[in-house]
């Protein structure tokens, strides 16, 4: 299995190359690519150094699976000229996942959508991800009508400048500055650049992706998505109206019942998710179960995850491994 990672030597990225490695998937062969400025260095692999290549050249080595993250502007130039090269292409970037033609995957939601024929398939937003697994078991078994969801996002998800804007700041040294204001000891409203409607970018995509992820377009979403001066581990308070009456313990057993879910939700014992816990994991973790009480059928609950693994990296990782199951490569 020749697998090429696209943007190997960025934060996720390198992200991608460790839970490659963490979860055997079977690589026989790694063929690391980033920009030409990058081209000859090396990146780390189960212990072994390996020489990063050109996109020409890893196009050339037809790998049976490309994993980009490498931004949008590439990803539209080079993600095609993979796929017509045989080649499966699992993007992370958002270049692809409004495309009508293209499928927007996260494979404990909705894998079975996927075929031999989609040589370039899509992975959500990082905050679509944690969500739409929480809502695609609930919206089962009853039914979504309504969505509100509030974002609490790190910096992480801004990239390695980000970080070190708020490690500088925290320590009193100038860097450079990656948002319009300080981040730390600070929350910014502001993910991703402004809409003419006056929504960022990032809540747009909240707004759009779980609706195509869930085939279902008959429930209302909206979004407001905050940064917030936290490392890693993405957080999402939401409030949810079903179309049908729900039980909390039903609720809960459901969730707990979900692959790649963990229900934290003990408030006597002060147990509930946090994106100090989740971080360096790869399940989505959901606590503050509780009935919305303005309100009939309608649920409040707080979703956590490390938005660089299952956010990102891991469930690009989890695509591919259900390709490989279901020889769909």
């Amino acid at each position: 299995m020749k697998v090429a990672v696209v943007g190997s030597t960025g934060m996720v990225g390198q992200v991608m190359l460790k839970v490659l490695e963490e979860r055997n998937f079977p690589v026989t062969e790694l063929i690391p690519v980033a920009s030409e400025k990058s081209v000859g260095k090396k990146v780390k692999y189960k212990q072994k150094e390996f020489t990063i290549v050109s996109m020409k050249d890893a196009i050339a080595a037809k790998p049976d699976i490309a994993i980009f993250s490498a931004g949008g502007s590439t990803s539209l130039e080079f993600a095609p000229l993979f796929a017509e090269a045989g080649v499966t292409v699992i993007d992370n970037s958002s270049a692809w996942r409004m495309d009508p033609d293209k499928k927007l995957v996260v494979p404990e939601i909705n894998a079975d959508v996927l075929t031999k024929e989609d040589k370039i398939i899509a992975n959500p937003n990082c905050s679509t991800i944690q969500l739409v697994m929480v809502l695609g078991p609930l919206n089962k078994k009853y039914d979504l009508k309504r969505v509100v969801v509030s974002t609490y996002q790190s910096v992480t998800g801004t990239g390695k400048a980000a970080v070190d804007q708020l490690n500088g700041e925290i320590s009193g040294n100038e860097t450079e500055k990656v948002y319009p204001y300080q981040i730390f000891k600070n929350a910014l409203p502001h993910c991703d650049v402004f809409a003419d409607d006056d929504y960022t970018k990032e809540e747009i995509k909240l707004m759009k992706e779980p609706k195509k992820i869930l085939g279902d377009d008959t429930f209302n979403l909206t979004a407001t998505a905050v940064r917030v001066p936290v490392q890693g581990g993405h957080s999402e308070s939401v409030n949810i109206e079903f179309e049908n009456e729900f039980e909390l313990d039903e609720v809960r057993k459901i969730l707990s019942e979900t692959p790649g879910v963990v229900v934290m939700d003990d408030v006597k014992n002060n147990h509930y998710p946090m994106p100090l816990y989740s971080e360096g994991k790869d399940e989505v973790f959901v606590g503050r179960i509780r009935r919305d009480l303005s309100q009939p059928k309608t649920l409040n609950l707080w979703i956590v995850a490390d938005n660089l693994r299952k956010g990102a990296a891991t469930n690009a990782v989890q695509i591919a491994e259900y390709l490989v199951a279901n020889n769909l490569v």
